[in-house]
């Protein structure tokens, strides 16, 4: 049994999230610089058994795509083109940001922690993980 990854893609940061090998906790991994998550996807994965990864998919109110999703698009086409054995499944993300903000309210973290948008992307991370394995166990 693999692990499943979830991504929190941005154009700047990328929030990561993982679940432990029997798929019952979602962790948040780190956020990397959206440069940089390919290399960090490539060597987590030759580390880990990873059976799927999950990307945040961005829409409006109104279930249309965001202003976001033609990059996302085009990011996970290349996730596509890089992990061809691992499915790569699209979680809807809305409201993840809000929630996790709310998290962190709810952690007791001080206003200074609560600004840390690195942060704010990992728990989002979280959230969409969660999501996906409430839907999907």
């Amino acid at each position: 049994m693999g692990k499943i990854i979830a991504i929190d893609y941005g154009t700047k940061r990328v929030g990561l999230a993982t679940t432990d090998d029997l798929k019952i906790i979602a962790s948040g991994l780190t956020t990397v610089h959206a440069k940089d998550v390919i290399v960090y996807l490539i060597d987590f994965i030759s580390k880990n058994d990873v059976e799927t990864i999950v990307v945040g998919e961005p829409k409006n109110l109104d279930n249309s795509p965001s202003q976001s999703a033609e990059s996302i698009n085009n990011f996970v086409k290349h996730l596509e083109r890089t992990f061809k054995n691992i499915p790569i499944k699209r979680m809807d993300e809305r409201f993840t940001s809000k929630m996790a903000f709310q998290t962190m309210i709810d952690a007791g973290l001080k206003k200074k922690a609560r600004r840390n948008k690195a942060l704010v992307d990992e728990i989002s991370a979280v959230i969409i993980l969660q999501s996906y394995m409430q839907m999907n166990g």
